[in-house]
């Protein structure tokens, strides 16, 4: 279920779906790297701005889902227009930083977007661009990765499906607006 919280910036409004921490797994494979599963920690926070602030980690995993080497790591902000035009500016651990636009689509929580601008640093890898496509489904958070280099024309590269990380808080919370149930327990289930 999404949830809009009462001290929300109103124009953050239809990125809400995207607030939360989320964990989950994905695939990488792009020509010249390390075809892996690999696991992934994303977080959408606000502070009553009109932007969210973005962070991902995301590290390699094994045959059998333990962790094995970092991957990558990205931070942002990202923000949307009445229009429905999203921008977001994202600096990557690899001395990439990026400019990307794209937009909110029609009535379902979903967000294409492609870079506008790319700036590296000289020890980062051959990059000039990419595109991204994330959407809520069925309470999950999935997304799809493309880029390009010199080299490479666009192609996927990495995807991956995550689920909404629930705090001890945020159960203890939900526990507390759960309705009475019956003092024997078996009543519950007549």
């Amino acid at each position: 279920m999404i949830q809009i919280p009462s001290d929300l910036h109103p124009d953050l409004v239809p990125l809400a779906f995207l607030l939360g921490n989320w964990a989950g797994a994905g695939v990488t494979d792009f020509p010249g790297a390390e075809k892996a599963n690999f696991g992934q920690e994303v977080s959408f926070t606000h502070d009553g701005r009109d932007f969210l602030e973005y962070h991902s980690h995301t590290w390699v995993l094994d045959q059998d889902g333990n962790k094995v080497k970092p991957l990558e790591s990205e931070s942002g902000y990202w923000r949307v227009g009445k229009d429905r035009k999203v921008e977001v500016v994202m600096v990557r651990d690899d001395g990439v930083v990026e400019v990307w636009y794209g937009e909110l689509a029609d009535k379902k929580p979903q967000i294409d977007l492609a870079t506008d601008a790319v700036a590296r640093t000289a020890a980062s890898g051959p990059y000039s661009g990419g595109k991204r496509l994330y959407g809520y489904v069925k309470s999950d958070l999935m997304w799809v990765g493309e880029k390009q280099t010199p080299e490479v024309p666009l192609r996927p590269y990495m995807s991956a499906q995550l689920k909404k990380v629930v705090s001890p808080e945020e159960v203890a919370e939900m526990a507390r607006n759960l309705p009475e149930l019956p003092d024997d327990g078996i009543a519950f289930f007549k």
